[in-house]
Formats: C-alpha cells, structure tokens, sequence
C-alpha cells in the first residue's frame, strides 16, 4: 500500500533552506474530534495547514508521509521499526533531517530501537507526539511539533562546522525538552511533561530561545555513512524484582523454550536476592547460553556490580552489568545485539559497552 504524502514548502518559488522528513505513525497527536461520529477519529494530514498554520512561517520543505497502517503506540513492533529505518535509509540523501510522529507509551522504546538500528547516523531524527490531540483546544501537539521541526532543520553557524546539524542523532523532543532518545522513558500520563532522562542531561531547552546544550550533543561525524541493521532477535524478555518472587516464577521465565536474553530488573545499584535457588537458577540459564542484563528498578539508578555482597554473587555468575542504562534501552539493545550476534560471550562484550551513548563508561 502506498504512503499518503503531503509537501509543504512555504517560501516557493525561492529554494527552501533545508528540507525535513515528517513519518506519521499514529498516536494521540493526530486525532481530531468528528461531531458526527461522537469520537475521535484519525487527522487527514492533507488539512495540516488548517491545523498548524505556523507551518507556513518556516523556511524549509517539509514532506509528511503518514504509514500506510497507523497504530496506537501500545501495538507498536519491532516490524514497524524496521519499517522506519528503511524509510530513513531511502530518503536519506533527499532530506536533510527527520522528524517521527509517535505515540508517547513507546515512544522510547522506539527511540532507543532506532539509535541502535542507525548505524552511522549524522542528521537529526527526532521523535514527538503529544499528551492531547490535535484537535483538542489545550493540546500540546502543536507545540512539540513546531519546535521539533525547527530543532530537525537547526544548522550550525559556527566555523568550522557551519552548515552542519546541531543535532545529528535520534532524540525524543517533548514539552520543552530534547533529550537523547536512548536515555529518555516515559514518566508522566496525565501531565504535560511525560518524558525524563534522569541519568543524562536535556540536549536542548526550548524556552524563549533554544539553548542547545552542546557538550551532552554527540559530536557530528563528516567521515561516517548511514548503515541499517534491521535484523533484530525478540526472544527476549524482562524479569522485575521483588520481594516475595518464588522459585517457579523465576524458573519458568529463564526457561522459556528459544529464550536468548533476560533484563533483570535489580533493586537499587544492582542488588538481588542471595537465595541459593535464586542464584542457581540464573547460573543455569547462563551456562545454557541465555544473556542476563542487570539493570536497576531505580529511574535514576545506575548498576555498580561488586559493591555490596547482594550484587557480587550476580557478577561470580555471569551477569552483565549495565551500569546507568534504562530498561527501554536495555531490551532494544538486547534485541538488536542478539540479531547480529549469535556467541554468548560476544552479546555480553558488546552489552557491557556503550554503542550509541545509551549508557556511560
């Protein structure tokens, strides 16, 4: 099925300054209110003008594809991410940035999936969606939108890098605030400021001016091409902590039939219970080749393995630290790591390592 594509280009028959990609997925953002029906329904991105008339101040293209199937973000699938990145990876060299219309309760996930899948990446992708939809008088949508455009298609002035992006990786840009797309998670349902990243600093503020926080923005690469890595393995799974968990619980999960990898979610910097069961369990699904992946229950949390007893027993055993990094993170690299690679100790050397700033050194 082909994709409905909208172009605006506000400053014809003059050349736009730059040109942005827009990929509707579905979501909250691009719902509208039909007084027939009596209910929301989908937003016809043809009438965009109608909606965001600032639309027509900028002065670069902007062409909105919207996917031929949009979906409320809770389906989202890994098939939908693959779908993305290939669309990025074909449009590449036409725009010069990128901008994903999202559903907010995976956007992060999503987000941490694609800075995984884009090898190589050096322009923006930046990901937005909104609490209320657009067709709703106090919505938010209007807002990430127009600014998540205009922090896709920011140049830099400053020699030697002007003309570059200021941004050039993928990032989540919600209510004031671009932050690193592997590093953020959804934290808010009812409140404008559904988005945190507690263990790495907002990239940018956008307040009267945007105050881009340059030190915390991955450096552009001039020497770096785009490459795809599109195979992902979902046979893995997430095991949350807490007290009271039995033996058959545990047991059952780490013995799920094709089971590859395991994010454990551990009680503050790592820690978990020194039951000889608990620890002969996962010692087994070890040796049997499954990858465990340690990351703390804790939003602000970061793993340091060794440094009470509780956590040593789990580094004796084979479990792979993963030190400040989010569970959104955690499973999408597990996915994609695991897709590459089929040695045990090869997924454990990479996992333990930043790849894309997902987590510090």
């Amino acid at each position: 099925m082909p994709y409905k594509t909208v172009r605006i280009n506000p400053v014809l028959p003059k050349q736009p300054r730059s040109s942005v990609l827009v990929i509707y997925t579905g979501g909250t953002f691009g719902m509208v209110y039909d007084p027939k029906a009596g209910q929301l329904i989908p937003f016809n991105f043809e009438q965009v003008l109608d909606r965001v008339p600032e639309l027509n101040r900028f002065d670069f293209e902007i062409t909105i594809l919207t996917l031929p199937e949009i979906i409320d973000s809770s389906n989202m699938k890994p098939a939908v991410w693959v779908e993305l990145v290939r669309l990025i990876e074909e449009n590449y060299d036409q725009y010069d940035s990128f901008v994903i219309l999202h559903g907010t309760d995976t956007m992060a996930y999503t987000a941490s999936a694609l800075s995984f899948m884009l090898v190589g990446l050096n322009k923006p992708v930046i990901l937005t969606g909104a609490q209320l939809p657009i067709g709703v008088a106090r919505t938010d949508a209007r807002e990430n939108f127009i600014t998540a455009l205009e922090i896709a298609a920011a140049l830099d002035t400053d020699s030697p890098t002007a003309g570059r992006p200021v941004v050039s990786e993928v990032c989540v840009y919600f209510n004031s605030f671009l932050l690193r797309g592997n590093r953020s998670t959804k934290h808010e349902s009812v409140q404008f400021n559904a988005f945190t990243s507690e263990n790495y600093p907002p990239l940018a503020t956008a307040g009267v001016s945007i105050d881009y926080n340059r030190p915390y923005i991955r450096p552009y690469q001039p020497d770096w091409s785009l490459r795809v890595q599109s195979v992902l393995d979902t046979n893995v799974t997430i095991l949350k902590l807490f007290p009271g968990i039995t033996q058959p619980v545990v047991e059952s999960i780490v013995s799920i039939k094709n089971l590859r990898g395991v994010v454990l979610e551990t009680y503050g910097a790592g820690n978990a219970p020194t039951d000889d069961w608990f620890l002969t369990t996962l010692k087994d699904a070890i040796d049997r080749g499954v990858v465990i992946f340690n990351v703390s229950q804790c939003n602000g949390g970061r793993v340091t393995q060794g440094r009470y007893q509780t956590s040593k027993m789990l580094q004796q055993i084979g479990v792979v630290s993963g030190n400040d990094i989010t569970t959104e993170a955690a499973i999408t690299k597990l996915m994609i790591v695991l897709g590459q690679e089929r040695d045990p100790e090869q997924v454990r050397r990479l996992l333990a390592q930043p790849l894309n700033g997902e987590m510090s050194e």
